[in-house]
């Protein structure tokens, strides 16, 4: 499986921006697939995610009503539109493809369930 993320650049406060990930390898429609983000010596945390078959998406608070996640199972891509963005919004962002094959439970934020990861793309937001 590979991950390509792209669309990340520079924007002021209360721009938009999209970032898409294409997929390659294993049936991109049997797995979720998520997207995270890295700030400067900080951990990994869950931005978004989006089950397998559309039909349910999963958001952090802290980006709850201004991000929206989508996806495109049959060009094998997943797509995250930030608007409203915010200079805390700033760190690399990644997509991840979740281990389970169609998993439908209640765990969708957390980091080890993902084992596939795009190489990143920064997103960078001023005031």
């Amino acid at each position: 499986v590979q991950l390509q993320a792209s669309g990340g650049g520079s924007v002021q406060a209360g721009g938009s921006l999209t970032l898409s990930c294409a997929a390659s390898g294993r049936s991109f429609s049997n797995y979720n697939m998520g997207w995270f983000r890295q700030a400067p010596g900080k951990e990994r945390e869950f931005v978004a995610a989006i089950k397998w078959n559309s039909d349910y998406t999963y958001y952090a608070e802290s980006v709850k009503g201004r991000f929206t996640i989508s996806r495109d199972n049959a060009k094998y891509t997943v797509a995250l539109q930030m608007n409203s963005l915010k200079p805390e919004d700033t760190a690399v962002y990644y997509c991840g493809q979740d281990r389970r094959v169609r998993y439908s439970g209640s765990i969708y934020d957390n980091v080890v369930v993902y084992g596939y990861w795009g190489q990143g793309t920064q997103v960078t937001v001023s005031s």
